[in-house]
């Protein structure tokens, strides 16, 4: 999966998970067709919308020099009723 980065944990992607909703970072030039394709193949669901923000990277200082850090996409994934994305990873026992 070159284009999906890692799935994102915070309030509002909590809350979505309710409404079959799930929220990731993806590459920044991903288009959405490409990663419809990726989460289909491997997950084996269905997605019926897609929706994606660009988020810009934040400001970090090495020393006198400012730079950034690389800006990312994020995209809320909707599956049709009936399908899930298993838990990536199992509770630690």
């Amino acid at each position: 999966m070159d284009g999906i980065r890692y799935v994102v944990f915070i309030d509002k992607s909590i809350r979505l998970l309710g409404k079959n909703q799930y929220t990731s970072n993806v590459e920044s030039g991903s288009t959405r067709t490409e990663i419809k394709y990726w989460v289909e193949l491997f997950f084996g669901v269905k997605v019926i919308a897609m929706n994606s923000h660009r988020l810009r990277g934040k400001a970090r200082r090495m020393g006198p020099i400012m730079g950034q850090t690389m800006h990312y996409r994020r995209m809320i994934i909707t599956l049709q009723p009936g399908y899930s994305i298993p838990p990536l990873r199992k509770k630690r026992t």
